[in-house]
């Protein structure tokens, strides 16, 4: 029960609807248990007895029974079901909520199907133990206590042979619990992988088919769901050991029941009706030990689904705002970077070691290097998407911590290499960062974009709805709608992470000329592959292997015969041969 300790939080607080359920659930076992006694009434005080007259009046009486028993259970499972939808619609929210600030390291390993495995299939099943599996809990010890009594007094003695074989039967059900909740585990785990299967597969439909792997992808999602189905078969399995056996007990008490207690009523201890409501009554204990397989199967499942939920509930959000950070609506944009280094991981090599450098207020900063060599691990410290494993980042004199996270990011404008849309209008794409934003800013920032021309020739305009993930415009068209998007928040630090890299030259060069006038007064970064991009950065950041190598302004690193040279000979030379051919 541990596990339902830890989400107490979220179902407690309207134990309320809970209460209400378990009230008419009270109403509920007692008629229950009240159908026996009438029948063991009609059978020896009306029918042996030949006091007739009194069958239409209990036939009225079990129809009236019957009617009150349907309007209390329409009660307790409205309420039940209250109860547990009310409690998983906080407990969805708020996972979403701690996915939205979770650190860029957490899912670095998770897997895209096997959260949304999670948010969906594993909150509904602890949803459905909490609508259904509490009750029926309380329904197995409510009914066994009662039946048990009134058998306790009709024969004392008949009650105790019948019931030896009980005990049994509860370490069976015992055993069933302790085999079935890690093979549910299992269930819930394969679950996930064969979503993150589909997800990833979905996601990457056009690599799929343009390098002809239908077969391997295929082949891939029959393993998940063959190890999905062996996971099932195997839970299969434990039901099917284990169910016999709990039925046999059973029956063993029924067996016995009908033998001690047919010597009694031939013997005179036991009336005929009492007999057979013995035997009513006993089916009320056996069943909800036997059911109480299938309620620990729900237990079992929901205790499963709850320790994946708690898995991201309790995971540490390392980066968040201390007690008494600044919030600021503007910064100035002055950067220093302090002797950082950054390892991803404890166990990894480090992905930047000892980066100094300052960046003036309006200044821009060009980051060049190979694959892998530290420049977008710079930009991802600046945004504290990760925190730095040594050394110190200032903006204005302040280190990053001082700041909220809110400000800082207000103040950061990030435009990433692969542009990422949403499933919605253009306008809103463009105004995501600040909703708030009015229709002549919007356009302002497409425009600097280089983004307008292209929006007002699709029939809808700006109000054109994009398919998932931008479908249906070109990568050029999605990168200057990510630049515009970031441009329309106005920041006082602009990242641009080789966001050009999918438009032509032409493109290029325009975006480049409309984005001088907004650099003027605030702080740029530019990564980027193509040095016509760095120009005219103020400094130029050479890098290597997690190092600045070179530093310096374009005309300068030309002149330094190093790494930024042959950056520039390999990028220019085919240009060279055409110049030297011609003569210049």
């Amino acid at each position: 029960m541990e596990t339902f300790k830890k989400l107490k939080a979220y179902y407690w607080p309207y134990k309320k609807y809970f209460f209400i359920s378990m009230f008419f659930l009270l109403f509920v076992t007692g008629i229950t248990v009240v159908y026996p006694i009438i029948l063991q009434k009609t059978i020896d005080d009306v029918i042996l007895k030949g006091n007739y007259k009194w069958i239409p009046y209990l036939a009225f009486g079990f129809v009236g029974i019957m009617i009150l028993k349907g309007i209390t259970t329409f009660v307790q499972q409205y309420c039940g079901d209250l109860f547990g939808i009310t409690s998983v619609y906080r407990l969805r929210n708020e996972l979403y909520e701690k996915l939205q600030f979770l650190p860029f390291s957490y899912y670095d390993n998770a897997k895209t199907g096997d959260l949304m495995s999670r948010l969906t299939a594993d909150v509904e099943s602890f949803r459905f133990f909490l609508s259904f599996g509490f009750t029926e809990l309380l329904r197995f010890f409510l009914l066994i206590s009662v039946s048990f009594g009134v058998m306790f007094y009709y024969s004392p003695s008949l009650t105790f042979v019948t019931l030896v074989s009980l005990p049994f039967l509860a370490i069976a059900v015992y055993k069933f619990d302790k085999a079935v909740h890690p093979a549910f585990r299992g269930i819930r785990k394969s679950f996930g992988k064969l979503n993150t299967n589909v997800q990833e597969n979905i996601s990457g439909i056009n690599t799929v088919k343009s390098l002809s792997r239908e077969d391997f992808q295929i082949n891939k999602f029959n393993s998940s769901n063959g190890d999905y189905k062996d996971k099932y078969l195997f839970t299969s399995d434990i039901w099917a050991k284990y169910f016999p056996l709990m039925e046999f007990l059973g029956n063993v008490s029924v067996v016995t029941l009908l033998a001690y207690g047919g010597y009694l009523v031939m013997n005179g201890g036991l009336q005929p009706g009492e007999l057979v409501a013995f035997y009513s009554l006993v089916w009320y204990i056996i069943w909800p030990i036997m059911n109480l397989g299938f309620t620990i199967n729900l237990f079992s499942q929901s205790k499963a689904s709850g320790e994946r939920l708690l898995e991201i509930l309790e995971v540490d959000e390392k980066i968040k705002d201390h007690d008494e950070v600044i919030h600021v609506d503007r910064m100035r944009g002055e950067v220093e970077f302090n002797h950082v280094s950054l390892n991803y991981t404890e166990h990894d090599e480090a992905a930047l070691e000892d980066i100094s450098f300052k960046a003036g207020s309006g200044k821009v900063i060009g980051l060049i290097g190979g694959t892998g060599s530290g420049k977008t691990s710079i930009t991802q410290l600046m945004t504290r998407f990760y925190e730095p494993t040594n050394g110190e980042i200032l903006i204005d004199g302040k280190t990053l911590d001082d700041y909220s996270l809110k400000s800082l990011r207000k103040n950061v404008g990030v435009v990433l290499q692969e542009s990422f849309l949403f499933s919605s209008t253009i306008k809103a794409n463009i105004s995501y960062g600040r909703p708030e934003a009015s229709m002549d800013e919007i356009i302002e920032a497409a425009k600097m974009a280089q983004a307008h021309e292209f929006i007002t020739e699709l029939p809808d305009g700006y109000d054109t709805r994009l398919g998932e993930r931008g479908l249906g415009l070109s990568g050029g068209q999605k990168q200057r709608i990510a630049i515009a998007r970031a441009l329309c928040t106005d920041p006082s630090i602009l990242i641009l992470d080789d966001a050009t890299s999918a438009v032509d030259m032409e493109t290029e060069f325009r975006i480049q000329k409309a984005l001088k006038n907004v650099m003027s007064d605030r702080t740029t970064f530019i990564i980027a592959h193509r040095i016509s991009s760095l120009k005219h950065a103020d400094e130029i950041l050479v890098l290597e292997n997690g190092k600045i190598v070179e530093r310096g302004v374009h005309d300068f690193l030309l002149k330094n015969n190093g790494p930024y040279q042959r950056i520039y000979d390999i990028q220019y030379k085919d240009q060279k041969k055409i110049l030297q051919a011609q003569g210049r």
